[in-house]
């Protein structure tokens, strides 16, 4: 349980908000009593119902690679969902009471794990209709991130081959969706107990990692979306063929392929998602005509999020964890 520091003020103008106070594990949040943000002009007030619990939570965690040179206490979270409690000067596209989802301010932490979030209100759409907050609060960066490298990076379409790494994954899972829905076929690496799910997903083929190569058995593919990152980068440089494209989500090192991709005919490149209104509502269609849907792996309240970071570290879960306010 995360040790809380209780408000000094207890009005209307108070909120709780999970935040980290030095580097270190999951230990080192705790949930402090603050004031609730107010919109500024094109900003809107969202009442957290569900916020996303992301690798980038454990990642700035440990070190603050997100957070730019700032200085603790660092605010977490990216994934909202909820109601919008006001709205900014300027903003026509919501209002009070509206229900949305988001993930504002990224690769700046919006703060979603609290129970208010100000933000730019066209970092939100709508909250699909055939889904909860819950539901909601696990789509957007991992849905983004999956659009943004299949979509908007490789222009996967209709006859591509697509492999996906860490296909069971918060992205990967998704991603296998988007692909399937945009008409690729869909090749997932990921271990044999995970295959089930992903069929069920839509996924063409499957790749035990832990008893195969995929760089010895599959070829010609058009884009490679990578969660894993490290050896993944050159084994995938050659399931490629000539003009394909290799999109990493993991932040590249000495080691990325850059030279080899250009040297083999083929691109290589890093993506880290930002807030996008149109993708949103691209993928919020999607949702909402049942070729998109999220697996939630485990649902903690706010208090916990150091429990809901613990399981999340272990690298192993299936689908989205999310906190709930």
């Amino acid at each position: 349980m995360l040790q809380i520091t209780h408000p000094t003020r207890t009005d209307r103008f108070m909120m709780r908000a999970v935040v980290q106070n030095r580097a270190g594990g999951p230990e080192a949040l705790r949930v402090v009593g603050t004031v609730r943000p107010e919109p500024a002009a094109t900003e809107i007030l969202v009442q957290v119902c569900a916020a996303g619990v992301n690798p980038t939570a454990w990642k700035t965690e440990g070190c603050g690679t997100f957070h730019s040179g700032a200085k603790p206490p660092f605010a977490l979270g990216f994934d909202v969902s909820g109601v919008v409690a006001a709205v900014g000067p300027g903003v026509t596209l919501f209002r009070p009471g509206d229900e949305v989802f988001g993930m504002p301010r990224c690769p700046q932490p919006a703060g979603a794990y609290a129970d208010y979030v100000a933000a730019p209100a066209r970092h939100f759409a709508r909250r699909p209709a055939n889904v909860d907050h819950v539901q909601a609060a696990g789509i957007p960066l991992a849905a983004l991130t999956a659009w943004q490298a299949l979509v908007d990076t490789a222009d996967v379409g209709p006859g591509k081959r697509v492999l996906i790494h860490a296909a069971a994954g918060g992205v990967g899972h998704l991603a296998v969706q988007i692909a399937k829905a945009r008409g690729a076929h869909v090749i997932g690496t990921a271990s044999r107990g995970k295959h089930a799910f992903l069929r069920r997903l839509g996924a063409d083929e499957l790749i035990d990692y832990t008893r195969e190569d995929f760089a010895e058995t599959v070829h010609d593919v058009d884009a490679v979306l990578d969660a894993v990152g490290g050896p993944y980068w050159e084994r995938s440089l050659r399931t490629l063929r000539p003009g394909g494209t290799l999109v990493t989500i993991v932040p590249p090192d000495k080691t990325f392929p850059a030279e080899q991709a250009r040297a083999a005919g083929v691109h290589a490149t890093f993506l880290f998602a930002e807030p996008d209104h149109a993708g949103l509502r691209e993928i919020a269609a999607l949702v909402e005509s049942g070729q998109l849907r999220v697996e939630i792996a485990a649902v903690f309240p706010l208090a916990e999020a150091c429990r809901a970071h613990e399981l999340g570290e272990t690298g192993h879960t299936t689908g989205k964890i999310v906190l709930t306010t």
